[in-house]
């Protein structure tokens, strides 16, 4: 698992990217003052929340901020699956709780159901797998 950290450069990328949307809240505040009696305290409180609400959500998702962050599609390389259908050459595996899309290897045999599968690349949002004989031959 990667431990980086996030630094300022990270950062001030977020908070430029939350800006547009602070502004268009700020703006519908506006109008909707002309048109409905909203006291001052409520749009304040408002545009508080939402500032909140930004800064809470970037411990969850600074990594998305980060353009030195390219490998996470490559996270699960090497990790191992169970086919939930017969992949021949395509179907289903699941990995860490989750369901993907798997194509095996040309020339390796279909992997029927239940069989353990070990991810060796991704193409988008399908993984490339081959099967794991090793664990497969161990249950044997």
């Amino acid at each position: 698992m990667d431990k980086r950290a996030w630094s300022s450069r990270i950062v001030i990328r977020y908070i430029l990217l939350q800006i547009p949307a602070l502004v268009v809240l700020i703006l519908l505040l506006i109008v909707a003052k002309r048109w409905i009696n909203l006291p001052v305290w409520f749009i304040w409180g408002l545009i508080a929340l939402w500032a909140a609400k930004d800064a809470g959500l970037f411990f969850f998702t600074w990594r998305a901020y980060d353009p030195d962050y390219k490998d996470a599609g490559n996270l699960m390389i090497g990790q191992k699956g169970i086919a939930e259908t017969r992949l021949a050459p395509t179907g289903y595996v699941q990995v860490g709780g989750e369901l993907w899309q798997a194509e095996i290897e040309g020339d390796s045999l279909p992997v029927e159901k239940g069989e353990s599968v070990k991810i060796y690349a991704n193409r988008g949002l399908t993984l490339l797998v081959h099967p794991d004989r090793e664990e497969n031959s161990a249950e044997d």
